[in-house]
C-alpha cells in the first residue's frame, strides 16, 4: 500500500514455509478450536465428539512437535520467526519443544479425567474444550517468546480462558468465589505488567527482551536511571509471579484450587507454573547472557545481576515455606494440594537465580526439565486420585480419604507414590528431580547455598501434611463400604505411580554423571565468585 508520493507506509510480511512449519503444533491447536466450534453446530454439543475431536487435535500436536524437534536437531540449536530484519519474535528451540511436548500429554490427560467424570452430565462440552485449548495455545505461546508484546498477549490468552473455566459450573458457588478472585488478582496484575513493559519500551524503545537486557546492562554500568529500571522491571515480572503462583501474588490459587471442577485445578496446578516458570528462565538466562556471564569476562557486568537474583532467590524461600505452612492445617485434599503446588513453585523458582555462569545456568535449565517433567505425573496421578474420591463421595473432605487402603487398594497405593515423590523420597522420580534441583544450586556456589538448606527443610516441612492423607488411607479405617472407582481413572493413577518408579530408576545412572560434573562444579564456583569479589 503507497501514500500519493508513492512511498510505501504499510510494509507487508509474510513468513515463510520453514517459520510456519515451527509453529505448527501452535496452528493445529487453533484449527482445533474452529472444528470444535463448527462440530457443535452440525451434530450438537455431544460430550464425547467434542472430547474425541479435542484429543484427535492434540495428537496432531504432539506429532508436530516431534517434527519441529527434528528440524531443530538438524537446522540449530534455535530457529525462530523474525518479521523482516526485526529480532525475533517466536522462538522454536529445545525448551519449546519439551514443553509443548509435556503440554499436549497432559492436556489429553486431563480431558481423559473429564470424559471419566464430568462428561455425562456436562452440557456446554465444546465451550468447556475451546477454553482448555485456547489456555494451552496461551501457555504455549508463553515459552515461545521474548518480545515484551507476545509475552503479554500469551499470559492473557492462557489466563482469560482459566477465568470462565473455573467458573464454569455455573450452579457451584465456590466455583465463582474463586473466579472472582482470580479474576480480581489476575486483572490488578496484567495493569502492572503493562505498566512495567510501558516503562521499558519507552526507556530503550523496543520491545526485544535481548535488545533491552544489553542496553539495561550498559545502563546499569553507567549508574542512570537504575531506580527506574529496577521499578519497571519489577513491575513486568509480577505479571509472571501471578502465573507461578509465587508469594505475594498466590492468594487466589487456594481458593481457585477448591472451587474449580477437579479437571480444572489439575489443569491449572501443573502447566500455568510450569509455563511461568519457563518464560522467567528464559529471561534471566537473556539478561546473563547480555551482561557477558562468562567465568573469563564480564564479571563486572555480572555484578548487576546480583540484586535481581538475590531477589528471586528471597521469594522463592518465602515461596515454598508460605506453601509448606499453609498446608499443615488443610482438611481440604484440593486446597491442601493447592499449597503444595505453591511450595513446589517456590523450589522450582529457585532455579531462576542461577545466571552467574552459562555452564551453570544450562545445569539448572536441565533440572528444570527433570522437574517439570516428573511434577506433572506426580500432581496428575494425586490430583486424579483426589478426583475419583471426590466424584463417588461428592467432597474432598481428607475424611473421605479414611480407610481407602481397604475400600481402593490400587488407588491408594497410586496416590501414595505420588505423596512419597512429591515428598522427595528415594528411589521415585521425585527424589532425583529434586537432588538435581540441589545439586543445581550447590554448583553455582556462594550465597545460593543457604537456599540448598532452605529447601531441604522446606522438604522435611512438607513430609507432615502428605503422611496425614496416607495416615487416614491406612490407619483411620472407619468401617465405610468400598469406594467402586472407575477403572480407567485407576488406570490414569497406576500409570503415574509405575512411572514415577520406573523415572527413579532411569534417572539414578544420569545422576550419576550429572553429579560428577556438578562436583568439578564446585571447584569452579569458588574460582568465579573469588574473580567476581576481585573485580567489585
Amino acid at each position: 500500500m503507497s501514500d500519493l508520493l508513492g512511498q510505501p507506509i504499510i510494509q507487508y510480511w509474510l513468513p515463510s514455509a520453514d517459520e510456519l512449519k515451527l509453529f505448527g503444533p501452535d496452528f493445529a491447536l487453533v484449527g482445533t478450536i474452529i472444528v470444535i466450534l463448527v462440530g457443535a453446530m452440525i451434530v450438537g454439543k455431544r460430550s464425547g465428539v467434542c472430547a474425541w475431536l479435542a484429543l484427535a487435535g492434540l495428537v496432531v500436536a504432539f506429532f508436530l512437535n516431534m517434527n519441529v524437534a527434528g528440524m531443530i536437531s538438524s537446522a540449530g540449536a534455535q530457529a525462530g520467526m523474525e518479521p523482516g530484519a526485526a529480532p525475533t519474535m517466536l522462538i522454536a528451540d529445545n525448551l519449546t519443544v519439551f514443553f509443548k511436548g509435556l503440554l499436549f500429554v497432559f492436556a489429553m490427560a486431563v480431558i481423559g479425567l473429564w470424559m471419566i467424570g464430568s462428561a455425562a452430565q456436562e452440557k456446554d462440552a465444546p465451550e468447556f474444550m475451546v477454553l482448555l485449548l485456547g489456555s494451552a495455545l496461551g501457555m504455549s505461546l508463553m515459552v515461545s517468546t521474548l518480545n515484551l508484546l507476545m509475552i503479554i498477549i500469551a499470559i492473557e490468552l492462557a489466563s482469560l480462558p482459566s477465568y470462565a473455566m473455573v467458573a464454569f459450573d455455573k450452579r457451584s458457588r465456590p466455583g465463582a468465589e474463586g473466579a472472582m478472585k482470580y479474576v480480581v488478582f489476575g486483572s490488578i496484575s496484567a495493569g502492572i505488567m503493562v505498566y512495567g513493559a510501558s516503562l521499558l519500551y519507552g526507556m530503550f524503545g523496543t520491545l526485544d527482551v535481548p535488545l533491552i537486557a544489553v542496553q539495561a546492562t550498559a545502563m546499569l554500568q553507567t549508574g542512570q536511571n537504575t531506580v527506574l529500571l529496577a521499578v519497571a522491571v519489577f513491575m513486568f515480572l509480577v505479571g509472571v509471579g501471578f502465573k507461578i503462583s509465587a508469594v505475594p501474588f498466590h492468594f487466589w490459587c487456594p481458593d481457585v484450587f477448591e472451587g474449580a471442577k477437579i479437571e480444572v485445578t489439575t489443569w491449572l496446578s501443573v502447566v500455568s507454573k510450569a509455563a511461568g516458570i519457563c518464560l522467567l528462565m528464559r529471561i534471566m538466562y537473556t539478561a546473563a547472557s547480555a551482561a557477558g556471564a562468562s567465568p573469563l569476562t564480564g564479571q563486572s557486568a555480572l555484578l548487576n545481576l546480583v540484586p535481581m537474583t538475590v531477589v528471586i532467590g528471597v521469594f522463592a524461600a518465602v515461596t515454598c515455606f508460605v506453601g509448606n505452612l499453609a498446608a499443615y492445617r488443610q482438611t481440604s485434599v484440593k486446597r491442601l494440594l493447592a499449597y503444595s503446588s505453591i511450595a513446589h513453585a517456590g523450589y522450582m523458582l529457585a532455579l531462576a537465580a542461577i545466571v552467574l555462569r552459562p555452564g551453570v545456568s544450562e545445569g539448572a535449565l536441565l533440572a528444570l526439565v527433570v522437574y517439570v517433567g516428573t511434577y506433572v505425573f506426580m500432581n496428575l496421578g494425586a490430583f486424579g486420585a483426589t478426583a475419583l474420591v471426590v466424584w463417588k463421595t461428592g467432597s474432598d473432605d481428607i475424611e473421605q480419604f479414611n480407610g481407602l487402603g481397604r475400600r481402593a487398594p490400587v488407588l491408594a497405593f497410586g496416590m501414595t507414590v505420588c505423596l512419597f515423590s512429591l515428598v522427595g523420597m528415594p528411589p521415585l522420580a521425585g527424589f532425583w528431580a529434586k537432588l538435581w534441583l540441589l545439586m543445581a544450586l550447590a554448583n553455582e556456589g556462594g550465597w545460593l547455598w543457604w537456599l540448598v538448606v532452605w529447601v531441604s527443610l522446606n522438604t522435611l516441612f512438607s513430609l507432615f501434611y502428605y503422611l496425614r492423607i496416607m495416615n487416614h488411607m491406612y490407619f483411620k479405617d472407619d468401617g465405610r463400604e468400598r469406594l467402586g472407582a472407575s477403572p480407567a481413572g485407576v488406570a490414569v493413577v497406576g500409570l503415574c505411580a509405575v512411572v514415577l518408579m520406573l523415572g527413579g530408576t532411569f534417572l539414578v545412572d544420569r545422576t550419576r554423571t550429572e553429579a560428577s560434573k556438578y562436583a568439578q562444579g564446585l571447584f569452579e564456583a569458588k574460582a568465579v565468585s573469588d574473580g567476581l569479589a576481585q573485580s567489585e
